[in-house]
């Protein structure tokens, strides 16, 4: 009995120590966004990204940050073939997808500031200019590497993959004029960018 009550005792600490250490701190974040979508004959966009986030510093090594972002994807360049030509005609166009991204981010600290984060991430689609939507939801990977500076500043780089298919293999407009589109689409998306999270005043 003795032995079950200093365990219970041991395990009641722990958790008060831990809830000790655990913080939160709310922030913002913002900064470019380079896309792509796969399978297509078309060069990067460059457009931006903006959003908000929930630190939770669980240790001082790890932190589980859940994220709002709103960021504009898509592919510029992107060819199609004219229909009723001949010879067929290449034409280009750029394609726009904005999405609203919640994210579940881990982030671990190592040495001086330097971070590892990666995560999955679920992308709503809430505005675009395609003339055929195959899905308004996305499922996504994220990759990345920070720094953060002791002022709560953070330089980020990441990468961010989607895993569901963005267009269908038979993509066209109202024109029927069709698109030089492989069988799998999906976004590809970089972000270089700084956060700023906000500490609780001691």
């Amino acid at each position: 009995m003795n032995k079950y009550i200093s365990l219970t005792i041991v395990a009641l600490f722990s958790v008060i120590n831990i809830n000790a250490q655990v913080s939160f701190n709310p922030g913002l974040r913002g900064g470019f966004s380079f896309s792509t979508i796969s399978e297509t004959k078309s060069t990067y966009k460059t457009d931006f990204y903006v959003g908000a986030f929930g630190e939770i510093n669980i240790t001082k090594k790890y932190a589980l940050q859940p994220e709002i972002t709103y960021s504009r994807q898509g592919s510029d360049n992107v060819g199609y073939y004219l229909d009723n030509t001949e010879p067929k005609t290449v034409k280009y166009r750029d394609l726009q997808l904005g999405y609203l991204s919640f994210t579940l981010l881990n982030k671990f600290t190592f040495g001086p500031g330097i971070q590892i984060q990666f995560g999955p991430a679920v992308d709503v689609l809430v505005n675009d200019n395609l003339d055929k939507v195959e899905t308004y939801n996305d499922l996504s990977l994220i990759t990345g590497v920070a720094y953060r500076l002791p002022s709560g500043l953070t330089f980020e780089a990441r990468l961010k993959k989607g895993l569901l298919d963005v267009f269908d293999s038979s993509y066209y407009n109202d024109k029927n004029d069709y698109y030089l589109f492989g069988s799998y689409n999906t976004n590809v998306n970089i972000q270089l960018g700084i956060s700023y999270a906000f500490r609780e005043k001691k």
